[in-house]
Order: C-alpha cells, then sequence, then structure tokens
C-alpha cells in the first residue's frame, strides 16, 4: 500500500482496529434490511453520537455523515456497487453493476471518504454475476490508485436464493479462504469476509488476505451469541466488523456499538461486552 493510501487508512483504524456501521441496506431493494431505518436522519445522528470508527452509506445518505459539524466524527465509507443478489427470489437474469460506471469513486472523493467497498458475488451457477463483479474492481482498482483512495473488498460465497430463507451465505471455510485470497490478488486494501461456519477456523481467512480483515455482519442474530462469536474471531485475527443488522435491528443500536467498540479496541470479552450492552 502506498503512502498516500495510509492517509485514509488511518481515519478508518485506530491501533490497527475498526468498527464500520453498515447502513447502505436500502440499495439492496430487499424489504427484510429496512426494518430499523425507517428514519435514517435519527439513525445517522444516533450513529454518530454512538462513535464507531466508520460509518458504510451509499451516496444519497453521505451528507447526513459529512454534513456534521466538527472533527470528531466517524469516517465515511461509500458503497460502489449495486446488484440484485439479496432477494428472496433468483432472478431470471443476475447481475451487478457499479453504480457509476465512468467514474466509480468520484462521489466518494466529492464527499471525503475514507474507503469504498465492492462486493464479489460468488452464487452458484451465476458465473456471469461473478465476472461482472470481477470488470467492476478492475475499473474501481484503476481509480482507487489513481487518487489513493483504500479500496474494501466483500467476496460473498453464497448459496442459491431461497424462498425459503433468500438469499444465505456459505460458510465454508475453503470457500471463503479462496475467495479472500482472489480478492487480495486483485487488489483489496481491507477485506469484508464472512465469518466462518467454524469460528475457530477463522485465522486460515486472516492469513489469505494478507491486508486487514473486517468480519461481516450478515442477519441479525441473538446478541449474546453475536458477542461470544465476534470474541472467538478477533481472537482468530480479525482486525474489527463491518456490522448493520446486528446494530440497527436491535432495541438499543447505540449501546451495541458501546460493547462492539469495547471489544474492537478494548479487548472485552463477550460476557463484559454483553453487560456494557444490558447497562442501557
Amino acid at each position: 500500500m502506498s503512502g498516500s493510501h495510509k492517509v485514509r487508512m488511518n481515519r478508518l483504524f485506530r491501533n490497527g482496529r475498526c468498527l464500520d456501521v453498515a447502513i447502505d441496506h436500502g440499495i439492496a431493494n430487499e424489504p427484510t434490511f429496512y426494518p430499523g431505518l425507517e428514519n435514517i436522519t435519527k439513525v445517522m445522528a444516533d450513529l454518530v453520537k454512538a462513535g464507531p470508527d466508520a460509518i458504510q452509506v451509499n451516496y444519497g445518505q453521505a451528507d447526513l455523515l459529512q454534513n456534521v459539524d466538527g472533527k470528531e466524527k466517524p469516517a465515511l465509507v461509500m458503497r460502489t456497487d449495486i446488484a440484485n443478489g439479496y432477494n428472496t427470489i433468483r432472478h431470471r437474469v443476475m447481475w451487478a453493476t457499479l453504480q457509476n460506471a465512468e467514474e466509480p469513486i468520484l462521489a466518494a472523493l466529492q464527499m471525503d471518504a475514507a474507503a469504498v467497498v465492492v462486493n464479489i458475488y460468488m452464487i452458484p451457477d451465476e458465473p456471469e454475476m461473478f465476472k461482472q463483479c470481477i470488470e467492476n474492481i478492475a475499473k474501481l482498482r484503476r481509480e482507487c490508485e489513481k487518487y489513493a483512495m483504500p479500496l474494501m473488498i466483500e467476496p460473498l460465497a453464497m448459496q442459491a436464493p431461497s424462498a425459503a430463507g433468500g438469499y444465505q451465505v456459505d460458510g465454508d471455510t475453503s470457500k471463503i479462504v479462496n475467495l479472500v485470497r482472489l480478492a487480495q490478488e486483485i487488489g483489496a486494501d481491507i477485506i469484508k469476509a464472512d465469518p466462518t461456519d467454524v469460528a475457530e477456523d477463522f485465522h486460515k481467512v486472516v492469513e489469505a488476505a494478507r491486508v486487514p480483515v473486517l468480519v461481516r455482519g450478515g442477519g441479525k442474530g441473538e446478541l449474546k451469541g453475536v458477542f461470544q462469536k465476534s470474541a472467538v474471531l478477533m481472537q482468530q485475527g480479525a482486525a474489527g466488523m463491518v456490522y448493520g443488522r446486528n446494530v440497527y435491528q436491535h432495541d438499543n443500536p447505540s449501546r451495541v456499538v458501546a460493547a462492539l467498540m469495547a471489544m474492537i479496541h478494548d479487548g472485552a470479552d463477550a460476557e463484559r461486552a454483553n453487560a456494557i450492552y444490558e447497562a442501557a
């Protein structure tokens, strides 16, 4: 990584650790993602006050963060792509594209983002969608190098969508490791990776990445279990988390942020994290 990339990375990471709260879910066009995000202005204000290291948004939300007065606010991570991979059905055509194919990081530069994020969807029998993701990253990587913008790649090894459960991630360690390795080799500065089904295997993901790995949260889980698994993943070498629904769909998102920040930056265990949450 160049020194100029490091300037922005320093806004994201403190002592190599980061909590990025993702609220960029509206662009997925999946109704089950919306509960908790109805009043996005209040959500953003509450998150800024809670003080995670970063907040992940789309262009249309970025003003709510960047118009906040003062220097002490979370860094902006901007989503650059859009796809139809999160729905409960398998569409006749599965696709993934950049939001701005001509100038893919222009919005991020205009809004003073600290990093941009893009997906790699690997869904069974959807090689064209996978190819589109690789082409998206090729364009994005070139622009990120030109303007010293850190690139976060989100490799998603997924099962086929089903009406019973919608899209499902595949927690197979070998699949995640292989896709993370691919993401690293095509130029990721940061990798947002799914947890392995066996949390104790996550060090293999970290070893394959060779860049900071932030754990992807996925669907809402029971908080004690979330904290317990997060603690193991941190022990396995994760640099932090990118959690969305496991923050904003709980009763007190600000307290979830406080608990996770204690885990990431202060070494709190799962029991202590849960106590912080329940102290609300």
